[in-house]
Formats: structure tokens, sequence, C-alpha cells
């Protein structure tokens, strides 16, 4: 049983430290990689103007959150939310350090000493997609996530947005895992072979930005190998 958490903010700008607040906090709860459907999605006042470049991306304006709650007044709730959950966020650092310094202002507990693991989306891509573009508008745009609704940045539209994006990155991880009877594969600690004759196992085929990123890879690996990509001659050996 897995607990995941989608997270992203808003904010009225880029530094924490020098007083920047977070304005929008968009949560998207993930169970066994499912949509649960028990999202939490709350704009604050930050007692302060956003910069003008911030506000410029997320369009929250100064009147639209002065009748919001403060941070402090729901902090104890959102810490009870997210409590022992794995946090997925896109750029982590970012958004990490402005919920800490807001439980910081709050008199409570910085983030990971309540949460589970912290999933950085950004870096996982970078691993996947080196020397590509991995902003969430590039990600999405790979993983063909509609995206035509964004005229703004917004939390929770964003969450639900890097919570397609997610699964999309990390499918396959799951795929060979096949639910079995919990006294079939051990007794008394000792394995059981399992007949896999057994299994039919479905056929996925690939989609076409699938098939298109997979051609991609193989290109570069042909231009760095002087076309001697192995893949390239199994799969003619294996039509011949």
């Amino acid at each position: 049983m897995s607990r995941q958490i989608v997270l992203d903010t808003e904010t009225t700008g880029l530094s924490a430290e020098n007083g920047d607040r977070i304005i929008e906090l968009g949560c998207v709860e993930l169970f066994n990689r499912k949509l649960t459907g028990n999202d939490l999605h709350i704009y604050f006042n930050p007692e302060r103007e956003s910069h003008e470049d911030a506000l410029k991306v997320h369009g929250l304006t100064t009147d639209f959150l002065r009748d919001k709650p403060k941070f402090a007044t729901l902090a104890n709730d959102i810490v009870e939310y997210l409590r022992d959950a794995e946090l997925i966020i896109h750029n982590a650092a970012f958004d990490v350090g402005f919920l800490n310094k807001e439980f910081e202002l709050a008199g409570l507990q910085p983030l990971r000493s309540f949460v589970g693991d912290i999933t950085d989306t950004l870096a996982l891509a970078k691993t996947v997609y080196p020397g590509k573009r991995n902003s969430l508008d590039a990600l999405c745009d790979r993983f063909g996530v509609d995206r035509s609704n964004r005229t703004f940045h917004g939390a929770k539209l964003d969450a639900q947005l890097l919570a397609d994006v997610y699964i999309n990155l990390t499918r396959g991880q799951d795929a060979l895992l096949i639910d079995i009877a919990a006294n079939e594969p051990v007794l008394g600690g000792a394995v059981v072979a399992v007949d896999l004759r057994s299994f039919v196992l479905p056929v996925l085929t690939a989609a076409d930005y699938e098939l298109a990123a997979h051609e991609e890879l193989l290109l570069q690996l042909d231009k760095t190998s002087n076309g001697r990509t192995i893949f390239r001659q199994v799969a003619e050996n294996a039509v011949a």
C-alpha cells in the first residue's frame, strides 16, 4: 500500500528567506498509483503583494487573496493531510523551502519530520531525458498530457498535470508485479516455485509518441556509434 501526494505551490516571489510567501497550495492524492479524489486546494492571504513577475505567472491578485485564510491558521491541518505520504514535487527544493518557512513561522517542524520520501520529478526527468527540456510544460507535451486550459500557473491544476506526468514518467516500474494469493509464493519463509505458463500476459502496443521517442533515441545512438546501434542490428536480424 502506497500513499503519494503530488504537490505544487504558487508564491508571491522566488525567495522565502527574503519574505515571499505561499499564496496557493494544490495537492492530488494517489493510492497505489491511482487517483483517489482526496485532494487539497487552498488559497492563502500572504499579507504582502506579489512581485510583478510572479503575478504574471499565477494571476492571483492581492484583492482576490485578501479574504483568504493565513497559512498559519491551517498549518496543522496541512501537516495531518501530508503526514507519512511520499511527496511528488517538480523542482522540489523550491516548494519544500517555502513550505518549511511557512511551517517555521507557524511554530511547526520542517516537512521531512512528518512526511515520507520526497521525489523530485525534475531530477527524475533529467535522468530519463538528459539534455532535454524537462519543464512541466515540456513533459506534458512529451507525454501527450492535455494542458490546453492552463492560461496561468495554478497549484491545483499543475498538481493534476504533474500526477499524470509522474504516472507516465514512472510507468513500467510495477508492470511485472503479479497478484498472487498470499499463501502461494511463500510458505513458512520458503520460496515456492510458480508456473508462469498459467499466466496470460497482455500485449501493450506502444503509442505514437513512445515510438517517436524511441526512434529519436536510436538516431542519437546511431550518431554516436557510427551506425552500429546494437538494437537495430538485433531487430533487423529478427525480421530476417
